[in-house]
């Protein structure tokens, strides 16, 4: 296998920021997905707005749009970004809800941290708010699923490449 080396370390193996300031902007895009496995009674009160602490879906969504824009703060080495969109969307199953974070910019680097982060936190949220109802839930296959922009082009996750690592 050839070494392609670190792109986060120096040559004396310190942590670096890598530098994008040669890289000309341009439009990227990601979408990740994650989800919450609940109890049935738990998805359902979600769903009918049962849940005593409120809307759960309408505090997850602002909580993971929040969190796209201060991914930097939380992920050491990330670069800030100027976050042009965040759509973040919620299916609700019978035993699960399924969380899709869409970010889009025009930068020099991608968004691929920023959707995962607003997964990740939207999917917290959830569990914040139902906690108290329902302890036994899970969060699970955080995932990113496409993206687009930059050097390396379009990436699609591929159904191999999730049985994989078991989703």
């Amino acid at each position: 296998m050839a070494d392609v080396g670190f792109t986060h370390l120096d040559p004396l193996g310190r942590a670096r920021m890598v530098d994008v300031t040669p890289k000309e902007p341009s439009h990227r895009r990601a979408i990740a997905r994650a989800k919450v496995h609940m109890g049935a009674d738990t998805a359902s009160a979600v769903a009918r707005g049962a849940i005593g602490k409120g809307d759960v879906l309408a505090v997850a969504r602002v909580a993971g749009i929040q969190a796209a824009k201060r991914t930097p703060e939380l992920i050491p080495l990330c670069h800030p970004l100027l976050v042009g969109a965040v759509l973040v969307n919620f299916r609700i199953e019978d035993t699960c809800i399924e969380i899709e974070a869409e970010v889009e910019t025009v930068d020099r680097t991608g968004v691929e941290m920023e959707a995962l982060t607003a997964c990740s936190v939207a999917a917290l949220t959830i569990y914040d708010m139902c906690k108290s109802r329902d302890k036994e839930m899970v969060i699970s296959e955080v995932a990113l699923w496409e993206k687009s922009g930059g050097r390396s082009g379009t990436y699609r996750r591929s159904g191999d490449a999730a049985a994989q690592y078991g989703e």
